[in-house]
């Protein structure tokens, strides 16, 4: 495991320090943890971003958002049909 020097402005340090006391856990390990999340969440940010440029790159093809819409569709259908097996309603599939 990689070691690292960090600088904390004094206030940080004393709110990291407080917790660290409230919750019975090394500085270190809250450090840890509030890193993983600050990348997985910037990881997922960056995700969406890719995911969002690529929707609207579809959405402005007038063919491949005809195609989207007709596969939203069947899938709506198919979504309805589980949910109403699942429910065992009258109208469910046979």
């Amino acid at each position: 495991m990689a070691a690292f020097s960090l600088r904390l402005p004094q206030e940080l340090e004393r709110r990291l320090g407080e917790e660290a006391r409230h919750c019975g856990r090394p500085r270190s390990e809250l450090i840890r943890e509030a890193l993983e999340q600050l990348l997985r969440s910037r990881e997922q940010e960056r995700f969406m971003a890719r995911l969002v440029a690529a929707a609207e790159v579809l959405a402005s093809d007038p063919s491949a958002r005809a195609e989207s819409l007709t596969i939203a569709a069947d899938f709506l259908n198919a979504d309805n049909e589980a949910l109403a097996l699942a429910e065992g309603r009258a109208d469910a599939p046979r």
